[in-house]
């Protein structure tokens, strides 16, 4: 696919310059399925307890977190890719998408009853107040502001609201200036790029313990947030890297069949942990273990579903709502024979 021919004065073209068939890009399935397992992983203690806080941390005074920000990244990814995609299939691609999100407002919304930490409702509200509104935005302007809002949000709080649009632009950005379109296969710049977001890693790690030592904690929140988005940088690296060599179709077949269902994995997962305490009798909330063998066998279970799902189907159902939702009328769900 070429990349994108777009000047620093041009707005995402809304016109068919991309068929509506475009294929898919793997390595955002195998990200996006990576995301969901640590989303799952990070959180399934704080879920089987209503979000109460738990006493045993799996890394001490460090726990990162990794799902959230390759997934806000990969949300703007996916947005971006489907308004341009979106000319040839809607006469007003802008409404489309907006109603895309006002569902997502509404799937979040019925499931914050069952997971009060759910994320679904701060990337609607923060995609129609920002992403939606930066595709009349020229290219230059979506990469200048996530580069200012990122640092932002890691010095006012280290995440939220703030945090998810730096992250919904940056990967906007890199749609429109053709760098997603390049993921496939690619290795040198992943591989750079790993290599330099590991060596900020290891600094910020010093730092946050240098300060510790001395007991100077005022930087300490932003520092400790900087590192788990570098920790994060360092992942999506080393995933693109290892999707270059060999054991791509071992990444592909473990993470892209929950990749393409990632939304229902992420719904459904919830009602799997709220359901196995009660009728198992398992202390998911008072045990790491438990809980990391219980989010092991919900994952084998999705990813089996997922992938005989597929078989037959051409996306997840609560996919398929969400895409009959967006384009006001219902599309094809199973595959043709």
């Amino acid at each position: 696919m070429p990349p994108h021919d777009h000047t620093d004065a041009s707005v995402i073209p809304l016109r068919p310059a991309t068929s509506p068939g475009r294929p898919r890009i793997s390595a955002l399935d195998v990200l996006r399925g990576f995301a969901l397992c640590e989303i799952l992983l990070a959180n399934i203690q704080l879920m089987a307890t209503g979000a109460a806080a738990v006493a045993e941390q799996p890394m001490g005074d460090w726990d990162p977190w990794l799902g959230l920000p390759i997934f806000s990244l990969l949300f703007g990814i996916g947005f971006t890719l489907l308004l341009e995609s979106a000319a040839g299939r809607a006469a007003s691609p802008r409404l489309a998408l907006l109603r895309r999100l006002g569902a997502l407002l509404a799937i979040g919304l019925v499931h914050m009853l069952l997971w009060p930490g759910e994320v679904l409702t701060d990337y609607a509200v923060v995609g129609v107040v920002v992403l939606l509104p930066s595709s009349w935005l020229p290219r230059w302007v979506l990469a200048v502001l996530s580069g200012l809002l990122i640092p932002a949000a890691l010095v006012f709080g280290g995440g939220g609201p703030l945090l998810i649009a730096g992250l919904f632009l940056l990967g906007s950005a890199l749609v429109r200036y053709g760098v997603v379109d390049r993921l496939e296969g690619a290795l040198r710049w992943p591989l750079l790029l790993g290599l330099g977001f590991a060596a900020g890693l290891a600094a910020a790690l010093w730092a946050q313990a240098s300060m510790r030592a001395v007991g100077a904690t005022t930087y300490l929140p932003a520092t400790s947030s900087l590192a788990d988005l570098l920790f994060a940088g360092v992942w999506v690296c080393g995933m693109l890297v290892l999707l270059a060599t060999p054991l791509r179709t071992v990444l592909r077949f473990v993470f892209a069949p929950l990749g393409r269902m990632a939304l229902t994995n992420y719904l459904t997962a919830t009602l799997l942990v709220l359901a196995a305490g009660p009728l198992l009798g398992l202390p998911i909330g008072q045990s790491l273990t438990t809980a990391y063998w219980t989010a092991a066998a919900i994952l084998a279970a999705q990813w089996l579903m997922s992938t005989l799902w597929l078989r037959r189907f051409r996306q997840g159902p609560v996919e398929w709502l969400w895409r009959w939702a967006t384009w006001a009328r219902r599309p094809e769900l199973k595959r043709a024979v």
